[in-house]
């Protein structure tokens, strides 16, 4: 008998099933989710210094791809604050008015100190081009205040920000968590053990770290202390794997929204929860991929993953050994996933 590691076991299937491979989506699409700032002097990514590459070197040959693949918007959430806001706007929004929306980052913990102040740089940012709000993980995973505690979003410092966002009729993107199985101990029952031994840094276990459930309450009571701003909980509002809590969500704040960037492999393994869910909450949620390069063979699984009934494909990404299926939402659906809500929820946008 062969001694295989598990790293190298990639079974492959020998199911023979339809193939219905879409090569542009049914309509236009506005893809509500990709980052396209820069890198940091090291290869970094995220990081609020204005002072390495951009990772698209080229805007029109990206233009003309995006074109290609039938996106005809782009929502970059790298905008930062500043003099990184300014290069963001100058680089894509003006030449570009029609395609690029620019969200805007806040210093968190900085903030934790001045709510306040941070508010009035918001509407700074706004009045310099910025359409929308975007907070990553780190808040609830990374920024500290000066004390060294990590800073959740629903803290009462940050209301002022939050509050601002309303009245400034802007978005706010927000990413809370991680799958959840990177909150779990790392052992034979992590559906995800391979790729968190390859990359150590995500798994959110042990040591201070919240646990994913009070990470989303704090998600829940942000959007609950701020009815009158618009927020898009990323990534399935953090939680496609128990889509009952994120329909329970959306049924009681109004103003929660979602995206299904980067959890399609999530979404397609429960075909017939993830179809009614997004048909019966159709005009809550936005199409986004997350991208930092494009990839058109990314996009199309994600087209074929909405578009079509064919089963058992990959899901093209390195998360979790499983095979997906897709949904064959209606042209009204995919119309509002794919465009027509986030043309409503992001301001300054040509439909």
């Amino acid at each position: 008998m062969l001694d295989l590691k598990l790293k190298d076991y990639q079974p492959k299937s020998k199911l023979i099933t339809e193939e219905h491979l879409v090569q542009k989506p049914k309509f236009r699409v506005f893809d509500a989710h990709v980052h396209f700032g820069r890198l940091t002097k090291n290869g970094e990514y995220f990081n609020f210094y204005p002072d390495g590459s951009w990772v698209i070197e080229d805007v029109p040959a990206a233009i003309d791809h995006l074109d290609q693949l039938g996106v005809e918007w782009i929502a970059n959430m790298d905008g930062g604050f500043g003099d990184l806001l300014k290069q963001n706007i100058e680089r894509y929004k003006d030449p570009y008015p029609d395609k690029f929306a620019i969200f805007c980052w806040v210093d968190w913990s900085s903030a934790s100190e001045d709510g306040e102040k941070w508010a009035r740089e918001l509407e700074k940012s706004v009045k310099a081009g910025a359409q929308g709000l975007k907070i990553f993980k780190s808040l609830g995973t990374g920024f500290r205040d000066k004390n060294g505690k990590l800073i959740m979003p629903d803290d009462t410092v940050l209301d002022p920000i939050f509050q601002a966002a309303g009245e400034l009729n802007i978005p706010v993107m927000i990413h809370t968590g991680d799958p959840v199985a990177f909150f779990e101990p790392l052992d034979e029952n992590n559906e995800r053990y391979e790729e968190l031994v390859a990359h150590p840094d995500w798994h959110c276990y042990g040591k201070d770290y919240p646990s994913f459930n009070y990470l989303i309450q704090r998600l829940l009571h942000v959007v609950k202390k701020n009815p009158k701003t618009k927020f898009i909980g990323a990534h399935t509002m953090g939680y496609a794997e128990n889509l009952g809590f994120v329909s329970n969500a959306l049924d009681k704040y109004p103003n929660l929204y979602v995206d299904i960037t980067e959890r399609v492999p999530e979404l397609g393994r429960q075909p017939y929860t993830s179809r009614k869910f997004l048909i019966d909450y159709a005009d809550r949620v936005l199409f986004g991929t997350d991208t930092i390069e494009i990839t058109p063979e990314f996009y199309r699984i994600q087209y074929r993953f909405l578009e079509t009934d064919d089963e058992y494909f990959s899901h093209g990404r390195d998360q979790g050994r499983w095979n997906i299926y897709g949904v064959y939402l209606p042209d009204d659906v995919l119309r509002k996933i794919y465009h027509e809500n986030a043309l409503k929820l992001i301001p300054g946008m040509k439909k």
